[in-house]
């Protein structure tokens, strides 16, 4: 029985990045090297480009073993960027980008450079060390280097652009998350401190107190990690949905006005994603509501929506609206939005359409679409793409006391109904007529 608990053991977040920093390279080489094997004719790879390109890989796998000899025995936090790792780095990404434009799709194996640039490079060098596998990034995304037109050359600048800014980004979430550990550290600390003071007097609670800590401290950086997650879903990985959108009209076209047109709304879209991306760093609620009340964001995010996807969708209100508490607001906006994405990306939905109802004590989003529909009863695998999908709506809600529901069928279209407390805005009077 002991052996079998053993087993259950859960394996922590640190030692899975430990096992990915491990033998990671490996696999996103050896996938990257088939694929790119199986798209030779694809890129027009010469026979000595092939022989280039293979002799790369060898190099990569032994400068990869000889890494894995003199790094392995270290964990993540212990380690500290040295003139070894230093030099791993460099010949990496030398090999990274080589790879990558004998054939873009080795870019898979570039990737590595966005995980591993934190310990391996002094705090100084990382951002350009991000900088240089956005560079390799852009160039595969942008169809391969060099650039072999104008509009290529401009799509290379847009997606340059954009995966400097994302990459500038995550830096600044990763840095700003270790100040935010670095202070509850501290705090959890002097907490301890003080608690020591208090077993002298109170022995026999002792244990409770550190069980407490323990738990709140877990709590907290659970609760956090989980609002970070949910936040940076809802931004930035629906902002670059509409960009990729945007940039596959502009690949597919040959009209100049066109591909100017998309490149504005792309450019526009990281921008906003962008600034979410700030603003979810600092815990503020939706742009979208700093000046409009919630029915009025609602109408806003549903005419950019039907705009960016050409879905036909219709806003309606029902019932007096009422000033809303700021979370209660921001939480059936990201509700609404999210479902929004999954129609256009799952649904191929002719139309779509959007009520927010007032009733009494309660307030209803209902989000509906004519799409292909699911089966709600069938278990969906947890992937990238839907991991915070339903699940994520469902505990937004949950939050503030709300429910979800979901009712679909195959073929029959989709509806998401979202109910929660009508909490009115602090500050605001019971006058129903007044808006915020």
């Amino acid at each position: 029985m002991t052996t079998a608990r053993a087993a259950r053991v859960p394996v922590s977040v640190e030692e899975r990045w430990e096992q990915f920093h491990r033998w990671g390279p490996y696999a996103l080489l050896a996938l990257s090297t088939v694929i790119s094997a199986l798209s030779v004719n694809a890129f027009g790879m010469t026979r000595a480009e092939q022989y280039t390109a293979g002799a790369l890989v060898v190099l990569a796998v032994v400068l990869q073993l000889c890494w894995g000899r003199t790094g392995r025995g270290l964990s993540l936090h212990e380690r500290e960027p040295s003139t070894a790792g230093l030099v791993y780095y460099g010949l990496r990404t030398v090999i990274a980008f080589v790879l990558t434009w004998l054939n873009p799709l080795f870019a898979i194996y570039a990737v590595l450079g966005y995980f591993d640039s934190g310990h391996l490079l002094p705090e100084r060098a990382v951002r350009a060390g991000l900088l240089v596998y956005a560079v390799i990034m852009a160039g595969s995304q942008s169809g391969g280097l060099p650039p072999a037109g104008a509009l290529q050359w401009a799509l290379f600048a847009g997606l340059l652009l954009l995966n400097g800014s994302l990459t500038l980004v995550f830096a600044h979430l990763g840095r700003r998350e270790s100040e935010i550990a670095a202070e509850r550290s501290a705090t959890i600390t002097e907490l301890e401190q003080a608690n020591a003071r208090l077993e002298q007097a109170l022995e026999e609670n002792a244990g409770l107190h550190a069980q407490l800590l323990v738990q709140a401290r877990e709590a907290g950086v659970a609760d956090e990690r989980r609002r970070l997650a949910a936040e940076i879903h809802d931004t930035i990985a629906q902002g670059l949905t509409g960009i990729i959108a945007q940039l596959q009209v502009v690949t597919a076209t040959s009209d100049p006005e066109l591909a100017r047109e998309h490149l504005t709304r792309a450019a526009a879209l990281a921008r906003h994603s962008l600034g979410e991306a700030r603003r979810s760093v600092s815990n503020l609620g939706p742009a979208a509501l700093d000046h409009d009340t919630l029915a009025e964001a609602l109408k806003k995010t549903v005419a950019e929506w039907s705009d960016r996807t050409g879905v036909r969708a219709r806003f309606t209100v029902t019932g007096t609206e009422e000033p809303l508490h700021d979370e209660v607001a921001a939480t059936l906006l990201r509700i609404a939005q999210e479902a929004l994405a999954n129609t256009a990306r799952h649904a191929a939905a002719g139309r779509a359409g959007v009520t927010l109802s007032y009733m009494g004590h309660e307030i209803t989003l209902d989000v509906r679409d004519d799409g292909r529909g699911f089966d709600p009863l069938v278990l969906r695998p947890r992937s990238g793409s839907n991991g915070f999908g339903l699940d994520g709506m469902r505990a937004r809600a949950e939050r503030i006391a709300g429910t979800v529901t979901v009712e679909s069928e195959t073929g029959g279209g989709t509806a998401v109904s979202a109910r929660v407390p009508l909490v009115r805005h602090a500050g605001a009077d019971h006058h129903p007529d007044r808006r915020r």
